[in-house]
């Protein structure tokens, strides 16, 4: 990619996504292979104790939004790591890091979720 993902804002997200030179599944794409790269291999950090399946779909999806004309609001596509103790009403577990707390799914989005969707 001609531009630094791990150096880049929002707004350049945006402009880049605006103008069709980037999507928002590849920038998620690009940021999955990174966590890949250095948290679950490379130096192993193990910082991300889990990827949401559906962050490419949700991506898609983003995109299919943003071609139709449809765009949310300034975090529009934008991937987002959420820490493991902040509710999230999908396949992702909420155990703050707890393994008391492993298998413990939310039955819908914290307040500070809906606001980024």
């Amino acid at each position: 990619m001609a531009i630094i993902l791990n150096e880049v804002t929002i707004d350049e997200l945006q402009q880049k996504m605006q103008s069709g030179d980037m999507t928002s599944k590849s920038i998620t794409q690009w940021y999955l292979k990174r966590i890949e790269d250095i948290d679950k291999a490379g130096p192993k950090i193990n910082s991300v104790i889990e990827i949401n399946p559906d962050a490419v779909a949700i991506a898609s999806t983003m995109d299919a939004e943003r071609k139709a004309g449809k765009v949310r609001g300034p975090m529009h596509g934008i991937p987002v790591l959420i820490k493991d103790n902040i509710d999230t009403g999908d396949k992702m577990m909420t155990t703050a890091g707890s393994l008391a707390l492993v298998g413990n799914k939310a039955g819908k989005d914290a307040f500070i979720i809906k606001q980024l969707q």
